[in-house]
């Protein structure tokens, strides 16, 4: 059977010619009584019952991405998912397919986009979705790619900017939803299935640095040991494994927690440093790196995002303008961004996306005092995923009008 026509495409944004910053969105004019006009989307909504309600969106304008910020989303593919916000103000190159599923294949580069924490966030068939904040519910992004490791989308005030009616720039669409003051929360994302799923979208996933590359740090932290426990808060130094880039290895700085923090070095002879705060360490000095992974587990285990200051992005925004572009511009980089360092709590990170199996320039630990972090994945594509786009897009013949199955709600 046809499937119905519920609108007709009436502004859209030409991602090969249009001006930057660059948006994959559009908008269509809709049949009379054939869409819901309150913005409701499937188990948006601020009520936590099972199946969780429906509800739309915080309306208005949309809010600013920040590093760390949860979010959610309700996709055609996965349904209701959470996560956080993984970078901000990210350059990304997109790789596009002409035609359905067939034809060549062109890559576009966007600015200032946001990156999320995948790993099931999201997947083919979810381009389109609105992705909100946890507790507001208020439009971020619109997601139009991703890879395995991360979903990107346009940042909405982008989009609503981008999609402003030609005959009259200064007026511009907005989000249809809930217009109360304070938005509400996603209560699915409180459920224990989206909490459980996201706590492993977030978590760090541990690695040993090899036995060649714990030598290399032990021989540097050992000339540099009696200037690194005179900072105050320095119990004891160790060796272990970066968390910033898994493939190196990094000198552990074990410092009192909630004491005024020195100026530690972010590396040392280039070799990376990573901070471990906790209360009083059983070990004092100098220790190998079997007694430093002892003492990492008498503290909270690391996140893979945390929040960081307007201070540090500050800080961070800096060195992304002067080296984004550069970096955007070498083999295996796919995107530079600003994010968080899992080395250094609380720090900003420049982030650098890489295509996983490309040959690539060595990442250097640090660049204009700012901690870099390495992210690999495969080619971050619109559509998207690992995979190549499938053969075809045609629509199914019955349309299924029950709710997509969802991390809150278990798939038959």
């Amino acid at each position: 059977a046809t499937p119905p026509t519920v609108a007709t495409l009436s502004q859209f944004f030409n991602m090969e010619t249009g001006p930057a910053p660059k948006i994959d969105a559009a908008l269509a004019l809709i049949n009379s009584g054939a869409v819901e006009t309150t913005g409701t989307i499937l188990q948006l909504g601020g009520t936590a019952s099972n199946p969780p309600t429906n509800g739309p969106p915080h309306g208005g304008s949309g809010v600013a991405p920040t590093v760390g910020r949860t979010v959610a989303k309700s996709g055609r593919s996965t349904g209701l998912t959470c996560s956080a916000i993984f970078a901000t103000q990210t350059n990304v190159s997109v790789q596009y397919q002409k035609g359905c599923g067939t034809g060549s294949t062109f890559n576009v580069s966007f600015t200032n986009q946001v990156d999320v924490t995948n790993n099931g966030f999201s997947a083919e068939g979810d381009s389109g979705s609105l992705i909100v904040t946890q507790d507001t519910a208020d439009p971020v992004a619109l997601l139009y790619a991703g890879s395995g490791s991360d979903t990107v989308g346009n940042p909405i005030s982008d989009v609503l900017n981008g999609l402003a009616d030609p005959a009259n720039p200064q007026s511009k669409p907005a989000i249809v939803g809930d217009n109360s003051l304070n938005g509400h929360t996603v209560a699915a994302c409180n459920l224990p299935g989206p909490q459980s799923a996201t706590a492993a979208r977030l978590a760090v996933q541990r690695t040993a640095a090899s036995p060649e590359a714990v030598q290399r740090a032990l021989t540097v932290r050992d000339a540099h040991l009696a200037q690194l426990m005179a900072y105050p808060e320095m119990q004891a130094v160790g060796v272990g494994a970066s968390y910033d880039n898994s493939l190196e290895p990094a000198i552990l700085l074990f410092v009192t927690k909630e004491q005024p923090r020195s100026n530690l070095p972010a590396q040392i002879v280039g070799i990376r440093t990573r901070i471990v705060e906790g209360d009083l360490f059983s070990q004092r000095g100098a220790v190998t790196a079997a007694e430093s992974a002892t003492l990492e587990e008498t503290v909270a285990p690391p996140q893979l995002v945390y929040p960081i200051s307007d201070a540090e992005v500050g800080r961070a925004k800096i060195v992304h303008a002067a080296h984004a572009e550069e970096w955007m511009k070498k083999a295996g980089v796919q995107g530079v961004g600003i994010g968080s360092s899992a080395d250094a709590p609380g720090e900003a990170a420049l982030v650098i996306f890489l295509l996983r199996g490309v040959p690539h320039d060595p990442i250097p630990p640090v660049i204009d005092g700012l901690r870099t972090r390495v992210r690999e994945s495969s080619r971050f594509r619109a559509g998207f995923g690992d995979a190549p786009a499938k053969r075809g897009c045609s629509m199914p013949a019955k349309r299924n009008t029950q709710p997509v199955a969802s991390e809150s709600q278990p798939r038959p």
